[in-house]
């Protein structure tokens, strides 16, 4: 694909409304330099020169929609205090509609904070509740969400196994999404695999799609056989396998396996590559492009990601320069 395709197809996505449920999160950085071993064990003494926050897991998936031009409405949990009202704040800087976040009181807010010295990650500290949302909050969460799919151009469901998504939440959702024809897109995890239906794409990463198919991936043909019987078993449109290094492999009903090399050039940190995969994914298809198209710009904006330091989006200038570069 070249630029000025994706160039078109973003501009066809500008606008696009786009649900994002799953769990919420706060990405937090602490960013020093590093000169001595501490005397007390073999550690790095870092130095603090500043910290920042960024919205992470599901709040990434609708940032990274937003800096594609489209529109986010996240729907999610979050505690109460400190960290609940940073990711509030970060939400409100999007213009992202607040109504589908229900604060739970006793709930811990998901933080994760990671530690950087020279664009290096040192350690990370996970402060975080990952048991089951209740069912009374449940049947809230997924009433929420009917309510924005009922308007909206597509959903993508963000799983991190963070309490947020559950069975029962999904087997709400997804038909009422269906019943309404737009597409649906699944950043997964294996503990919650077949209850992924129905749905039009999934996008595991090699570890997940091992768990998920009990294939190990070994080699390219491992890799096809796992995405094929993800796809059977789920009986969606396509299985989109990101594969680091090796770039992506598009599983799709019907095509043969269509293989996406790498965008990147340097890869300084992929902390929410993931993320960005599933938002201009499912922000292209709701914008009309096919899986395949969807699918190559969705890799060229995780190539411009994975060249940055810490939780990043790319917008469709970026996106377009990287297309252009990797002809």
């Amino acid at each position: 694909m070249n630029a000025d395709t994706a160039t078109k197809l973003l501009a066809q996505a500008a606008g696009r409304r786009v649900v994002v449920l799953g769990d919420l999160m706060l990405d937090r950085f602490i960013w020093g330099s590093v000169d001595r071993i501490s005397p007390e064990a073999p550690v790095p003494v870092v130095r603090v020169e500043r910290e920042s926050s960024h919205l992470g897991g599901a709040g990434n998936v609708a940032r990274n929609i937003v800096a594609m031009g489209g529109k986010a409405w996240p729907v999610g949990i979050c505690g109460t205090g400190e960290y609940a009202d940073r990711l509030w704040d970060a939400l409100a800087s999007l213009n992202a509609p607040s109504e589908g976040v229900l604060r739970a009181d006793g709930r811990t807010t998901t933080v994760k904070t990671r530690i950087i010295a020279h664009n290096q990650q040192v350690v990370r500290l996970d402060r975080e509740q990952d048991d089951p949302i209740d069912e009374a909050l449940a049947g809230k969460l997924a009433q929420t969400a009917i309510d924005l799919v009922a308007t909206a151009d597509a959903l993508v469901i963000s799983d991190y196994e963070k309490g947020c998504v559950t069975p029962a939440v999904l087997a709400r959702v997804l038909p009422a999404a269906a019943q309404r024809g737009i597409p649906v897109v699944v950043d997964p995890k294996p503990l919650h695999w077949a209850s992924y239906t129905p749905i039009t794409a999934i996008t595991p990463n090699q570890s997940e799609a091992a768990r998920m198919s009990g294939i190990r991936l070994r080699s390219d043909e491992d890799a096809e056989a796992a995405g094929r019987a993800i796809r059977d078993r789920l009986g969606c449109d396509g299985v989109l396998l990101t594969r680091g290094e090796a770039g992506m492999l598009l599983i799709q009903k019907g095509a043969a396996p269509f293989p996406i090399a790498a965008s990147s050039r340097e890869v300084f940190d992929v902390t929410g590559a993931g993320d960005t995969v599933v938002a201009t994914l499912a922000l292209l298809l709701a914008g009309g492009a096919s899986l395949r198209d969807a699918s190559e710009v969705a890799n060229a904006a995780a190539g411009v990601v994975v060249g940055k330091v810490g939780t990043a989006a790319a917008t469709p200038a970026e996106t377009a320069a990287a297309l252009s570069r990797d002809r």
